[in-house]
């Protein structure tokens, strides 16, 4: 695979390469699925005109205008006097390859169910979770087409990547191959029996998510997406599996979806899977929608729409969910830490705003401001740092002499906000970790307050959420 490595960095099949040369119109267009501008974009006949039109748009390009090394990569079919790709070959954004099956559009054939996805929206989400600190041995649980594996492969001394798919482990070692990442030691096998009785610092999944009933539509058996489980089963069961595979100090970092069902907070429910784990754990969610919303845009992904048995597909996958009382399905990430202690902390929230990427360069401070909030003892005796980049804003009206409301935003991070009162905004204003909680209250009591000491308990949420650091 060397030399087609070379001739796709020789040509400039790259991300930037790609992005320059379809431009913002055709590149905005191919993120709705629409391929007419990006076609216009690569009519010329260049050497990159024919990648892109091959392996990213997945369109036939004659064979005199494709180089010999593709024709030899194996990766192509040529008929007729035209060349089609065998696969997706795509440009990441760690510098390499990602290799999986070609790209389903309205139209096209069913799946088969051994499909192998490629990378996308997801995959970079997750990409962006997981802890940038440097360790020995990581797990990517549910490799698909390989491309966790490509950025661990930067901080990780030995990589184990697993899949249930056959073939999702042959491209993905093509993706690894095309991407100069070697010793990646691939396994075939479900959830953790690949690597029983084993141990890691870092575990990495995107497993398959997907809530739907067994047999709806053809597209519930499809192995990337759905595993045939009840409900959100399989999510759980890979939270509570996932303890006895990690080190002292190891993290895991999940996608996930969970069930809204009536009567039932979502909070506990996610928080029941995390229970007994003995771990810290931190879960985000994301997304949430409604049942409708949801089997369309599952449907839409495996390309049913338009076909006879669409209506059929929807309505009894919405039945389902009416019999099991399901009001929305929520979607977001779940980061554990096997901190040794047998009084675990989880925190449980929903966050929809915009936050600053990549997380996993501030995962670990998070996950130490949630357990520190937790365990300090003895509040008053804490000295605490307010966080670098927080903002203090008053709402107030002109010319009045209180404000109506205070609210600390942070800049930096999560991107929290939060409505506090004047002893809380004046904390913030004189916490620079010289003088402990207790004392620094009884002098803004003094100053600011109604004459009533502060506890200093009601400043714990605030250090959980990152706006102090102990």
């Amino acid at each position: 695979m060397e030399p087609l490595r070379d001739h796709l960095l020789g040509t400039r099949y790259t991300i930037d390469g790609v992005r320059d040369h379809l431009g913002d119109v055709a590149a905005a267009a191919l993120a709705r699925e629409e391929l007419v501008p990006a076609l216009r974009a690569t009519a010329g006949g260049r050497p990159l005109d024919q990648l892109i039109r091959l392996w990213w748009l997945g369109v036939p390009v004659p064979a005199e205008r494709v180089s010999q090394v593709v024709l030899d990569s194996g990766l192509v079919t040529e008929e007729g006097g035209r060349v089609t790709a065998d696969v997706h070959l795509q440009p990441w954004e760690t510098g390499g390859y990602v290799v999986s099956d070609r790209k389903v559009r309205p139209g096209d054939p069913a799946l088969r169910p051994d499909h192998v996805v490629g990378a996308g929206g997801a995959s970079a989400n997750l990409a962006q979770l997981a802890s940038r600190r440097p360790v020995r041995r990581a797990l990517d649980l549910g490799t698909g087409c390989g491309v966790q594996a490509l950025h661990l492969a930067g901080r990780a001394e030995e990589i184990v990547a697993t899949d249930v798919n056959p073939r999702a482990v042959e491209l993905a070692r093509l993706s690894w191959e095309l991407s100069g990442v070697r010793d990646v030691d691939a396994r075939v096998g479900s959830l953790f029996e690949p690597v029983e009785g084993e141990l890691f610092d870092l575990i990495v999944s995107n497993p398959p998510f997907v809530v739907s009933p067994a047999g709806v539509s053809p597209s519930a058996n499809l192995t990337y997406r759905e595993t045939g489980g009840e409900g959100d089963a399989f999510c759980r069961d890979l939270v509570r599996q996932a303890p006895r595979h990690l080190n002292p100090g190891g993290q895991a970092h999940f996608l996930a979806s969970w069930l809204h069902v009536a009567g039932e907070d979502w909070r506990e429910r996610v928080g029941g899977w995390l229970a007994d784990t003995g771990c810290d754990a931190w879960v985000v969610e994301r997304d949430v929608q409604d049942p409708a919303e949801y089997v369309e845009l599952w449907l839409r992904d495996a390309a049913e729409q338009g076909t006879p048995g669409y209506t059929d597909h929807y309505d009894r996958w919405l039945s389902w969910f009416d019999e099991r009382e399901v009001e929305a399905v929520g979607f977001g990430w779940i980061t554990m830490r096997n901190s040794g202690t047998l009084d675990p902390v989880i925190r449980v929230e929903r966050l929809t705003h915009q936050v600053t990427l990549p997380v996993g360069d501030y995962v670990d401070e998070v996950l130490d401001s949630i357990a520190t909030a937790h365990r300090v003892q003895d509040l008053s005796s804490a000295r605490l740092r307010t966080a670098e980049g927080l903002l203090d804003e008053r709402i107030g009206l002109p010319g009045a002499e209180d404000p109506m409301r205070i609210v600390l935003r942070q800049t930096t991070g999560l991107r929290r906000s939060k409505e506090v009162g004047t002893v809380e905004a004046a904390l913030a204003g004189v916490c620079d970790g010289d003088l402990a909680l207790g004392p620094l209250l009884n002098v803004i009591a003094e100053l600011v307050g109604n004459g009533d000491i502060p506890r200093a308990e009601a400043i714990r949420p605030l250090i959980a959420e990152g706006y102090f650091h102990v």
